[in-house]
């Protein structure tokens, strides 16, 4: 027989448990949540229970203790109290949950999860064991969002703000746990100047490039965004997974080649969430690692906009790994150091110290460096760096075109140049570019 799914509000509404132990006390602190008034009788009660809002009563069951309760819970380990308590809810026609046993119990207790304002509840035939590993399946799926969360605009405000968080723990620029999400930010209240929500800015790191390399709470920001600032490094596949009715805009950002400059992307990213949009700006690897992802921070700061940032898996260690190239290896280095390499060696605002560079003995991943290669070899050389060091110049890494071309830093600009290797790239130069002939799968 088919069961009748409901969502029972009781709030300020007496329930009543008994029971005890363990199950007593899960279903007694889940009837607080939802702000039952919760009596509990059973001869002996654990501490833990007894310590919450509760009111106690330290005896057997008897009939009458349901009196004035809209829903019962027999939580005890004896069938026939939990029977006798079934009985009188009948007939006093009171809801009662059986703990012992789903069949002869007028209501179930799902296994339920909450993401935000959603609330998802399953029943599995009075499986809870089953019920337990469908919610734990479905809630990897919204946290994720395999299963999209967005709130559709049109939404009342008030709803919207029984997900948020408190805000006294709020801070910007940084999210505790995938519930601080930026929607939820823009929920708390904050308003633009004239009224309207305000929305919020997501500083969301896209990863290296294989779209599943992307944070859980980044994909879940991207699920419930207004418009998404992408460019060029971001990565592609993410943005084939948004609604329809998103709005994508490429900023450019590729190597000496930008569709918008970074003043233009900062003003737009903060007109958009004083609009009451939620912003999520889309960066390949780590917003904070060459990403310019401070000014975009900054510019949110100074015009009061809301704003997180989610972390990403930063290029310069995770392309080298997916090559088979651990960038630190014990007896072989045990630091390493990553450069924006994205000028020549002799421009005027260069600031990388190549000489030290040179004489240090540990990694040095090159971010950018492609264009600049043979500069950059030559004068690593000139300062120490033996020409016969290795070298390898991943490019796409992590993706399905990703190729890999290992030489060494007297030859790898020639190298480079025959194979026609194009940004992007990630070059690594030391002697773990030795480990992948033994680690790599490819």
């Amino acid at each position: 027989m088919s069961r009748y799914p409901l969502a029972l509000d009781l709030a300020g509404r007496r329930a009543v448990v008994i029971g005890g132990g363990a199950v007593a006390m899960r279903r007694a602190a889940a009837l607080l949540e939802a702000g039952a008034l919760v009596s509990v009788v059973a001869p002996a009660v654990l501490p833990e229970l007894a310590a919450l809002d509760v009111v106690v009563h330290q005896r057997p069951y008897r009939p009458g203790d349901l009196g004035g309760a809209w829903l019962a819970h027999a939580a005890t380990n004896d069938p026939a109290v939990n029977a006798a308590v079934a009985a009188e809810a009948e007939r006093s026609r009171i809801w009662c949950v059986r703990a012992d046993d789903a069949s002869a119990s007028a209501a179930w207790t799902p296994a339920v999860t909450r993401h935000g304002d959603v609330t998802v509840a399953v029943t599995a035939g009075g499986d809870p064991r089953r019920s337990q590993q469908l919610r734990a399946a479905i809630s990897l799926a919204l946290a994720d969002a395999t299963l999209p969360l967005r709130p559709r605009r049109g939404a009342s405000e008030s709803s919207a703000s029984e997900s948020s968080a408190s805000g006294t723990g709020e801070r910007r620029g940084c999210a505790d746990a995938a519930d601080t999400a930026t929607a939820d930010a823009h929920r708390r209240g904050a308003r633009s100047g004239g009224g309207a929500p305000m929305g919020s800015v997501a500083l969301v790191g896209g990863g290296p490039g294989d779209p599943g390399l992307i944070t859980v709470l980044g994909r879940r920001l991207l699920a419930e965004a207004d418009v998404v600032v992408t460019d060029k490094l971001a990565p592609r596949g993410l943005l084939a997974e948004l609604d329809p009715d998103v709005e994508i805009v490429d900023a450019g950002k590729a190597p000496h080649a930008h569709n918008l400059t970074q003043d233009a992307i900062n003003a737009l990213i903060v007109s958009r969430a004083l609009a009451g949009q939620r912003v999520v700006r889309l960066k390949g690897g780590d917003p904070f690692v060459f990403g310019r992802g401070g000014e975009e921070a900054l510019a949110c700061v100074r015009a009061g906009v809301p704003f997180q940032v989610v972390p990403g898996v930063t290029s310069a260690v995770a392309v080298p790994a997916y090559a088979g190239i651990p960038v630190t290896h014990r007896g072989l280095t045990q630091d390493f150091a990553v450069v924006s390499a994205h000028l020549d060696p002799s421009h005027p605002g260069a600031t990388v110290d190549w000489e030290s560079l040179a004489r240090g003995p540990g990694t040095l991943v090159l971010m950018m460096a492609v264009a600049h290669l043979e500069q950059i070899a030559a004068e690593l050389v000139k300062h120490g760096r033996s020409g016969a060091t290795p070298v390898a110049v991943i490019s796409d890494g992590t993706t399905p075109g990703q190729q890999v071309l290992t030489s060494t830093l007297g030859q790898v600009a020639q190298d480079a140049a025959r194979r026609g290797i194009r940004p992007p790239a990630v070059v690594v130069i030391g002697e773990v570019v030795r480990l992948r002939d033994l680690l790599s799968a490819a």
